[in-house]
């Protein structure tokens, strides 16, 4: 077991490097809130009882699917430039918001699968190995974090605490843990879309929000990770520091 008593090293520099990373972040989610003119919880009222209830299995199915797909197409299709990731993903919440929920619903794990290959590149960039399993159970810890529609700082900084439970799991338990957490965020995203035709315009806006959030929340992770692995730190420790250094900042 890790010792989380064993002293840090001062990292200020660098933890306030990734937590203007994390802030930025944040405001995408910000913003589109503000075009959406409604509270995320709100929107997810929205959805159908039937979509609500089945949410979760969905989301597992897209998460499984973004897994595998992402992991085997990286020997074939090249890391893209991140603005390319979220262009790609920007034309595909548009397609998917014009038919509004059923064809939202199979734009799904399309987008779940770039979120994912933009997740392992920041991998990659950070120096991580993307085809040892350890690395590909980090990737799915970034889907953790509570999404860029979150007001509550608290939840959105839950990939740290989630990554303690996904220390040494097997990737289908970890896809279980996470699946979940991710179905709210995309439960939010869902009902954007639900409107046909208006649906695509909210559908290129949330995808928009999503990959930039979701990088910019990888380059927080692996970051901090990288930042423990050149120090000797245990991750767990930085992330902890991480956490009560972004907690400072909002509270000063």
């Amino acid at each position: 077991m890790t010792d989380l008593n064993v002293p840090t090293v001062s990292l200020p520099a660098e933890l306030a490097a990734l937590a203007d990373r994390y802030h930025a972040a944040n405001h995408t989610g910000i913003q589109l809130l503000n075009l959406l003119g409604g509270q995320a919880d709100s929107l997810v009222n929205k959805l159908p009882d039937g979509v609500k209830t089945g949410l979760e299995e969905a989301t597992h199915g897209a998460l499984k699917v973004a897994y595998h797909t992402a992991h085997h197409s990286r020997g074939v299709i090249k890391d893209q430039r991140p603005w390319l990731n979220t262009a790609f993903a920007t034309a595909m919440g548009a397609a998917g918001g014009v038919g509004g929920l059923p064809s939202a619903l199979a734009e799904l794990p399309v987008t779940t699968t770039v979120l994912m290959r933009a997740i392992q590149a920041v991998a990659t960039e950070h120096g991580f190995d993307t085809t040892e399993a350890d690395t590909l159970r980090e990737c799915l810890v970034v889907f953790a974090a509570a999404g860029p529609m979150t007001t509550d700082d608290n939840a959105d900084l839950g990939f740290i605490t989630a990554r303690l439970a996904l220390t040494g799991a097997t990737v289908q338990r970890a896809i279980s843990l996470v699946a979940p957490r991710l179905a709210i965020v995309l439960g939010q995203k869902l009902a954007a879309q639900a409107v046909p035709v208006i649906g695509a315009a909210a559908g290129a806006a949330v995808n928009y929000a999503f990959t930039s959030y979701y990088q910019q929340i990888a380059h927080v992770h692996f970051g901090l990770l990288a930042l423990a692995r050149r120090n000797g730190v245990p991750a767990e420790q930085v992330m902890q520091d991480f956490r009560k250094f972004v907690t400072n900042l909002e509270t000063n």
